[in-house]
């Protein structure tokens, strides 16, 4: 399978994302998708071909290949990547619609179209809650689907037709367990990483909010230089055009401050 256009997708998206945002964006790619393609593929390659059991009756061997692996480990991470990237694209087409609105109206209604603000935030919140929910229901998945995250060389399979207890054997079975605990831990540390990003996005948002509506305007950044901005323009205004080139500028003279006594 080729996972080119889901690393295409989520680099455009890892633009607008933030610095822990990016973090878990090299995670998937370093963990998931590099990991996945580079040995995961090839060591469950042939999972029913490798699986063996001790008799030749004709449908024991599928029917207990059926019964222990109900869904195949390595499609189910597969899906497992797709759902968890795919609430990414929510952000970039957030983004998009923004950038259309502005073409539309052929001016900028955005002082940053990335900016985590408004609607977007909301956006960016989904994100992250599906992300982190696809990470919870894949591990749990796995959890009850296969016993836990064990995988034993040795099954003792007992199903029709089999004609009695026949023992079972999985192929590779240590390296596929390594690679499963890696995946597991992996999907940890992702739902770790959206957590804190969900947190911090809060804050940040819960930071503005009481800077806008409690900090007086006088003690906010940059109040201090828009004061005295407006304090000049109070007194000067320029006419059009007295700017020469070498030469000074002039000002109404009504618009200063009479002063009186002599100096």
């Amino acid at each position: 399978m080729n996972w080119g256009f889901l690393e295409n997708i989520l680099s455009g998206v890892n633009k607008y994302s933030t610095v822990i945002g990016r973090i878990w964006l090299s995670i998937v790619f370093l963990f998931r998708i590099l990991v996945y393609v580079a040995a995961a593929e090839q060591v469950w390659k042939d999972e029913m071909k490798e699986f063996v059991c001790n008799t030749r009756q004709p449908g024991c061997e599928t029917a207990c290949f059926n019964h222990f692996f109900p869904i195949s480990q390595v499609r189910l991470w597969a899906m497992q990547l797709i759902l968890v990237s795919t609430p990414s694209l929510l952000v970039a087409l957030h983004v998009a619609y923004r950038e259309h609105r502005e073409a539309k109206h052929k001016k900028q209604l955005y002082k940053d179209k990335a900016t985590i603000d408004g609607g977007l935030f909301f956006t960016y919140i989904a994100s992250l809650v599906f992300k982190t929910a696809f990470e919870v229901g894949s591990l749990l998945i796995f959890y009850f689907v296969y016993n836990g995250f064990e995988l034993p060389v040795l099954l003792r399979c007992n199903q029709s037709p089999c004609p009695n207890t026949v023992d079972c054997f999985i192929g590779k079975a240590t390296e596929k367990k390594i690679f499963l605990y890696i995946m597991a831990c992996t999907s940890v540390l992702c739902i770790f990483l959206n957590s804190v990003e969900l947190l911090y996005i809060i804050w940040k948002q819960v930071v503005k909010c009481v800077i806008q509506h409690h900090v007086p305007v006088e003690k906010r950044p940059s109040s201090r230089y828009h004061s005295q901005g407006s304090n000049i323009n109070r007194y000067v205004s320029v006419e059009p055009g007295v700017i020469n080139e070498g030469g000074p500028i002039k000002a109404k003279a009504e618009n200063f401050p009479v002063q009186s006594g002599t100096h």
